[in-house]
Order: C-alpha cells, then sequence, then structure tokens
C-alpha cells in the first residue's frame, strides 16, 4: 500500500500530443511521503577547489573548513602538506589521473585540490522534505560560463534567497571559476543540487512551487507581477534560454522593462534584477 503515491512525467504534455518519446528523456519522480535521502553524495557535500594558489588559499582562510586535499603521487608539494598539517586537515595521495579525474580538470589542477565544506549546500530532495521550505528559489538551467553561475550565486545570497538549484549536468561545474567569479560567496551559497533543470523543475512543481521563466521579451512585467508565497524563477542558458522540459512546467514568464535601447540582460545582471526586487517586496 502507497499512501499519496504520484508519478511526475516532465514529457506528459508531448505523449499526449502524440510527439514521440524519443524526443527527450521521461523524467519519472515517485513520491511515496516525505522525501528520504539515503545517501549524500560528496558533491552535494562540498566544493572541490584544485591548483596550488586556490588550494593554499582555502587553507589559510580561518573561514573555511577544508575536509580534505588530495596530492598527486607525483607532486612535490611542501608548502601545501605544511599548510594542510597547520589546518590539522587530512592529506591524502592518488594518482595522477585520478587527481585530474577529481579536479575534473585535465590541465590547471596542478596535482592538487582539496574538498572545502560547503554547510549550506544540500540536495534539492533534502530541502523539499521538511518543513520550512525555501519559499523562493532560483533554477540555473543550462548556464554554462563560471562568471554568469558565481556572479548569481554571489547575488542570490547577498539578497536572502532561500535557495539557488545548481544541477549537476547542463550547468557549468561549481569550480575555483565559479567560486572566484562570487569572490567566494560561493562556499557559503545556499545551493541545491540535483541531476538536471528538468529533474528539479519536476520536483519544485510537485512541491507546491510556481514556476516562472525570465524572458528578454513578452510576458508580464517583473515589477507589476503579483507573485505567490512559494515561487521558483527559471534562468536560462545564454545562448538557448530556459530548455523545453523546463518551459512545460512554467507557470508564466517574466520580463524585466527596459525603456532603453537594449535587447537584453546578460543572465547575471537579470539574476540580480530579479533578486533585489524580491528584497524591495519584502520577501
Amino acid at each position: 500500500m502507497h499512501r499519496g503515491r504520484r508519478v511526475l512525467q516532465v514529457e506528459k504534455r508531448r505523449v499526449e500530443r502524440g510527439q514521440p518519446i524519443g524526443h527527450g528523456p521521461i523524467l519519472t519522480y515517485w513520491c511515496t511521503g516525505p522525501v528520504q535521502e539515503t545517501q549524500v553524495s560528496p558533491k552535494d557535500r562540498f566544493l572541490t577547489v584544485y591548483g596550488r594558489k586556490p588550494v593554499l588559499e582555502a587553507l589559510g582562510d580561518p573561514a573555511l573548513r577544508v575536509d580534505k586535499v588530495i596530492l598527486a603521487d607525483t607532486a612535490r608539494a611542501p608548502e601545501i602538506e605544511q599548510a594542510a598539517r597547520k589546518a590539522g586537515v587530512q592529506v591524502r595521495r592518488a594518482s595522477a589521473h585520478r587527481v585530474k579525474v577529481l579536479a575534473g580538470n585535465g590541465k590547471q589542477e596542478q596535482g592538487v585540490l582539496a574538498d572545502v565544506v560547503a554547510p549550506r549546500m544540500r540536495p534539492l530532495s533534502a530541502a523539499l522534505s521538511k518543513a520550512p521550505l525555501p519559499t523562493r528559489v532560483l533554477l540555473l538551467d543550462g548556464i554554462t560560463t563560471p562568471a554568469n553561475v558565481g556572479m548569481i550565486l554571489r547575488t542570490a545570497t547577498a539578497a536572502g534567497i532561500g535557495g539557488v538549484v545548481v544541477p549537476r549536468r547542463g550547468v557549468a561545474a561549481l569550480d575555483p571559476l565559479v567560486v572566484k567569479a562570487s569572490a567566494g560567496v560561493a562556499f557559503r551559497a545556499p545551493v541545491l543540487r540535483c541531476a538536471t533543470a528538468a529533474e528539479a523543475a519536476g520536483m519544485l512543481s510537485d512541491a507546491g512551487y510556481r514556476l516562472y521563466g525570465l524572458s528578454a521579451s513578452g510576458g508580464e512585467a517583473l515589477f507589476e507581477a503579483e507573485l505567490p508565497e512559494r515561487a521558483a524563477f527559471v534562468f536560462g542558458g545564454e545562448t538557448a534560454g530556459v530548455s523545453e522540459e523546463v518551459a512545460e512546467l512554467l507557470t508564466g514568464w517574466l520580463s524585466i522593462p527596459m525603456p532603453g535601447d537594449v535587447e537584453s540582460l546578460n543572465v547575471s545582471a537579470a539574476a540580480a534584477v530579479l533578486c533585489f526586487d524580491l528584497v524591495r517586496r519584502g520577501s
């Protein structure tokens, strides 16, 4: 017996219209009560920094807690080992290939990386599993420029946004470029992780959120729109915009009024406008 068992199919509308299923994957989300997180991936607990200078900076920052440092077995880095000992951080050795894989960067990791604890980062499923739920969240959908992701994290944190959904696939990895663009705020940003933007949109919709896409043209003017208490705002990729799978779950579109002769804003600038409009509203 399954109480409240439901299935969410992101492409249900396609099927109903007779379009081929193969156009995109069907993402199924079964809900049998509160979401239970059985195992949290390290990628949902730590931000990984690589390169000698970023690792040394992380070890020397008293505001950060470094979980571990991993050195390639061919790397000679006495200054890093000394800094790790001083900070009480364990140092592990791994093959050079393994370090490249863990860093996700084969050119700039310099044989060293560190896992830095991100205290406010957690799976989206965990954030939706118990009260209080974040009332307003941002969902990044296909934003691939690290500088944009980093600046959005900084802005959202400054504005007190309850969560920023950063999918593991389709969005720039949370790496040192993102951390640098956020001026270090990424370490304490309210990051929510999931597999894809489509999965996140389905989970948020199922949890009672109204989803709004940000558009350069069309849609209701942001400053005049009446927004529900629980809402998620979707920011699409720099080139393609909001993906079709996510667009099918939107409640509506919002646009930023621009009386000047400019077609659109950079996605991080648009996110800043929205975040501080929510501050203005008293969210």
